[in-house]
């Protein structure tokens, strides 16, 4: 059950993660020449309506389109997602994510009735007209169905987000989102639910709190910096502090995920640093004009709106406040080498498995590696950087080693460096290469472990 939610959640926030940059050029557009922005600039104010209404929505429908029906799925979703906007006055964020998907598996199955059956010649007619009157269908079917009835159910979201943020209740769905993060589906919950209702509050407030739930750097910071100051193993404590610059200054949360799941008893800390802050920010109506991606504090601060930097930097430091007090007697009282070496044997054993699932690689011979995560950035770009400089101090210098979105891992990659629960979905993405699952992105053993197998076999 908990792997069909994950990739349930991983597929939602894939759709919308490779487009983040359209989002954030939206936020900064909005917080600079909206009325109330830094910049008021009535003519460039403009753009802010048609980029939430139009251009993300299509840019997701698209990227749904794409990962379901290739090329001309992902064309297919954004013809079928201008019916979606069009039949209804919310933003379609959610009917995008709907339509997109929908309408690639149309023309992927319409493709496969059709392989072989076209004649020679007409290849090009056939392809062009199946993708225009399918996607015209999806239109009108998106015009009158889908729009109308996800704009119902908006109706319904919006209304129930309403009571809570009038009751005061919103922080306490903090409860329910951090044990959720460090299953990983930190992703998923930030783009594929808060980053679509935070639109909606933006068009409303001018800033949404949503954005400030998952994204917020600061339970995390807490946490390392507890394992930093007050942790009795050696290689723990030393990886804290490296692990802490990454996460606070780089965004990439998954980081700190290991260090909670050594001690479960840690979510009570990034818990109560979130629900503290959520209190806070609720209190003094304190939010952000666009989704901060990747969760650092520059990001953070990047996306305050006029005037509330400092009270959006408060949020942060509290949130590191009140998890540091909560985690240091647990790290204080916690036998944290057990717990490493339990998570150790598990990824020596996650790491036999692996190679007896890609026997058939060899290592001699791999030209390419290719760290996946869910959308192709964060922690793969790191974890690519870590292994490329490991290569190159073994004297390596003609592997190439990319990144990208565990999904879309290409063929030609001979190793895929993943998460542990990306495993499943990796082996299907790339089932001829090597696998190697890691648990800690920071100190995982298994990269100096990879080398040296790479440098043995060459040998």
């Amino acid at each position: 059950m908990k792997t069909k939610i994950q990739s349930f959640g991983r597929f939602l926030s894939g759709m919308v993660m490779p487009n983040i940059g359209a989002f954030i050029a939206w936020g900064f557009i909005t917080a600079l020449f909206i009325a109330t922005g830094w910049f008021p600039n009535e003519r460039l104010a403009t753009m802010v309506g048609p980029f939430l209404t139009y251009a993300l929505p299509i840019l997701i429908a698209y990227q749904g389109g794409k990962m379901v029906g290739g090329q001309r799925g992902a064309v297919m979703g954004a013809i079928a997602t201008v019916g979606v906007i069009c039949g209804t006055e919310y933003t379609m964020f959610m009917g995008a994510m709907i339509m997109g998907p929908l309408a690639g598996w149309v023309i992927k199955k319409f493709d496969e009735a059709i392989d072989g059956k076209i004649k020679a010649g007409f290849e090009m007619l056939v392809n062009n007209f199946s993708v225009g009157i399918l996607g015209m269908i999806m239109a009108i079917l998106g015009y009158f169905l889908i729009g109308p009835f996800m704009g119902a159910i908006l109706s319904v979201l919006t209304a129930g987000v309403q009571v809570l943020v009038d009751h005061s209740l919103l922080p306490l769905i903090s409860i329910f989102v951090e044990p959720a993060k460090v299953l990983f589906l930190n992703n998923a919950i930030n783009h594929g639910i808060f980053t679509p209702l935070g639109a909606e509050q933006v068009q409303a407030a001018g800033k949404s709190i949503f954005y400030m739930i998952e994204a917020n750097p600061g339970s995390g910071t807490g946490v390392l910096l507890a394992y930093w100051l007050f942790s009795k193993d050696k290689t723990t404590k030393d990886s804290a502090p490296g692990a802490l610059i990454i996460h606070l200054f780089g965004g990439i949360h998954e980081i700190y995920f290991p260090y909670v799941l050594m001690n479960p008893l840690l979510l009570l800390a990034t818990i109560a640093g979130s629900v503290v802050t959520m209190f806070f920010n609720t209190i003094f109506n304190v939010g952000l004009v666009g989704p901060a991606s990747p969760g650092s504090i520059i990001a953070f601060l990047a996306m305050a709106p006029k005037g509330s930097t400092f009270m959006v930097l408060i949020s942060v430091v509290i949130a590191a406040a009140v998890s540091f007090v909560v985690a240091a007697p647990i790290v204080r009282m916690s036998n944290n080498n057990a717990n490493l070496e339990e998570a150790k044997q598990q990824v020596q054993d996650m790491k036999a498995e692996a190679k007896g699932l890609a026997k058939q690689v060899n290592l001699a011979e791999v030209k390419e590696i290719v760290f996946a995560c869910d959308a192709g950035m964060g922690s793969s770009a790191m974890g690519a950087s870590v292994l490329q400089k490991k290569l190159k101090e073994a004297g390596i210098e003609d592997i190439k080693v990319g990144h990208a979105s565990v999904s879309e891992v290409p063929a030609s990659a001979g190793v895929v460096v993943c998460h542990k629960d990306l495993a499943e979905r990796a082996k299907k993405s790339a089932p001829n290469a090597k696998l190697v699952t890691i648990t800690n992105f920071m100190a995982a053993p298994e990269y100096g472990q990879l080398v040296e197998e790479i440098v043995a076999a060459r040998k």
